[in-house]
């Protein structure tokens, strides 16, 4: 009987350890298989520290290697709130070097199951010195980098600008934000019980790439002049804003790219969005009478006139049944060449009323009308030409004049660019070259033209048409002295409530120089300006801006024309 019984403890007492065992070898199962990776990333996490590396973004020069936007190293604040041992106190220290709430930095450090959080960022230098004076537990200075823009305002709207974390938000920042900004890397190294790197046990590295360089075309003098007329243009007409495109004929290349209103990009926060488009691309309009070199070229290139014929521009009013058409004042008879001069609505009409709207229309889309250029910036608008299928009989007598068709400053200036190169609509483009890291040139943009518009004759034609209107017509205050120059005003009132205001007017002047050898097509767009004739308020700015951009190019000796293709 006993001995029964002290079998059964001692099968008992070998069923515990067997139960023991087996519930060990379980859990040693389970925590070697099935818990591996979270412990071995726990235990990693304790014994190794992962160390960001960031790769440099890529400066933006202009043309001639002048730093448009680069980075600049900048101080940040971070805090380890795990070694946070007093947090008012600590809240209250950093609150009155920061100026921050000590309230919500009491329960940002309360946070101890992070390690980092940040505090502040990209603050100034002296404040940096002042916090590494206190010397406080568990608060860190690390070193970032910071977009700098060191022109300030001049070309913003073309450069755009970057976020906290220097990723591009507008412009060619954003547009070019996957070259510029590289790819990071990373460090894995050991740390001791203090949290401090031991610098000769690494485990991986990961070595960052720092991005490419962008080489505009941009040319920062011709930007700043054509900015500063711009600008003044604006503030003595009371406009509401303006564009101004500079641009080389034969090769596309924007030369400058001007908006007023326009902001800092170092502090883009401080301006309203309204300040932050880029006008020469976003904002459509009825360009008015500047259309008329659409018209005009359609007609002489389809055999339809010549400049000598002349046409009865009715004393400035003409009945067209659907409604009555007037020039800005009347005119008698005119040969078709002082028909453009004087920019008479009259006299383009009955031209086109010749041509007929559907041999006009394939010359409003192959002067690149009603779609994008293709410049590589973000947000270009498309501009608008009504189906030839929807016209009404009254457009007839709207769109040869520049009405129901809608067109952004960079189309209209680049359309003016196929009377000067010859007859050739060509692709603008903004950047130059993209390099790597080490300068070497990644991407050439070489210069495209896209397809033949006119004839040689016609342009030369259109040209001398031009001319005219700078010497006895509507943009006379465009003459410059030392050069012949050719170009087009544009008066186009503003659509308000559905209909055309009296009030609202578009300026604009779109003109060439020299004339024989055009090296500069210059778009001049202003918004709402008084006085509102383009030839007024437009003309002038696009003087001043020829006659010192030609200068400056002289004392370079620099041809920016192409071989020409007769």
């Amino acid at each position: 009987m006993i001995e029964n019984y002290r079998k059964r403890q001692i099968y008992i007492f070998y069923l515990l350890i067997l139960t023991g065992l087996s519930i060990i070898s379980l859990r040693l199962i389970y925590l070697q298989i099935f818990r591996s990776p979270a412990l071995t990333k726990f235990a990693r996490s304790q014994h190794l520290m992962h160390i960001p590396l960031e790769a440099k973004r890529g400066t933006i020069f202009d043309r001639n290697m002048k730093p448009l936007a680069f980075n600049l190293p900048i101080p940040s604040v971070f805090a380890n709130p795990k070694e946070i041992k007093d947090p008012i106190y600590t809240a209250e220290a950093i609150s009155r070097i920061l100026n921050l709430d000590k309230n919500i930095l009491c329960e940002k450090f309360a946070q101890q199951d992070k390690s980092f959080v940040w505090i502040a960022r990209h603050i100034k230098e002296e404040t940096a010195k002042a916090i590494e004076k206190l010397a406080l537990k568990g608060i860190y200075l690390i070193k970032e980098t910071k977009r700098y823009y060191p022109q300030a305002n001049s070309g913003s709207t073309v450069l755009g600008f970057c976020g906290i974390d220097n990723n591009g938000l507008e412009g060619i920042e954003l547009k070019y934000d996957q070259q510029l900004r590289g790819r990071p890397g990373y460090l894995i190294s050991a740390k001791d019980a203090k949290r401090r790197r031991l610098f000769f046990l690494n485990y991986d590295y990961l070595p960052p790439v720092d991005g490419c360089d962008l080489v505009l075309t941009i040319d920062s003098v011709i930007q700043y002049i054509a900015e500063r007329e711009l600008e003044m243009a604006v503030k003595t007409t009371n406009a509401r804003g303006g564009s101004v495109v500079v641009v080389s004929p034969f090769s596309g290349e924007i030369l400058a790219m001007a908006n007023y209103p326009n902001f800092n990009p170092n502090h883009p926060g401080d301006f309203d969005k309204d300040k932050l488009r880029n006008r020469a691309i976003t904002d459509m309009f009825e360009p008015g009478s500047s259309f008329k070199i659409v018209t005009a070229s359609a007609a002489i290139e389809e055999g339809i006139t010549h400049t000598k014929e002349r046409f009865f521009c009715e004393n400035g009013s003409y009945n067209m049944k659907t409604h009555v058409l007037h020039d800005h004042q009347p005119h008698g008879w005119l040969t078709f060449a002082e028909v453009i001069g004087y920019s008479s609505n009259i006299g383009t009409v009955k031209v086109a009323q010749k041509l007929g709207l559907d041999r006009l229309y394939p010359y409003i889309y192959a002067f690149g009308i009603g779609k994008r250029t293709g410049i590589e910036l973000p947000g270009e608008a498309d501009g608008f030409v009504r189906p030839l299928n929807e016209l009404s009989k009254t457009s007839i007598g709207a769109i040869p004049i520049g009405q129901e068709v809608m067109v952004t400053p960079l189309q209209l200036t680049m359309a003016m660019c196929v009377i000067a190169n010859g007859g050739y609509l060509i692709e603008p483009h903004i950047v130059k070259e993209v390099r790597d890291s080490k300068g070497i040139p990644l991407k050439i943009s070489p210069p495209q033209k896209m397809k033949r518009v006119l004839s040689p004759s016609t342009a030369e034609v259109m040209a001398q048409i031009l001319k005219g209107v700078v010497e006895f017509g509507t943009g006379k205050l465009a003459r410059l002295k030392e050069y012949t120059c050719a170009g087009k005003t544009g008066t186009a009132q503003k659509v308000e409530n559905g209909i055309y205001s009296h009030r609202k007017f578009v300026s604009s002047f779109i003109g060439f120089v020299p004339l024989e050898n055009p090296q500069l097509v210059i778009g001049v767009v202003l918004d709402e300006p008084h006085p509102y004739y383009g030839g007024v308020v437009c003309a002038p700015v696009f003087k001043h801006i020829a006659n010192e951009a030609l200068k400056y190019l002289d004392s370079l000796s620099w041809d920016l024309k192409f071989v020409k293709d007769n």
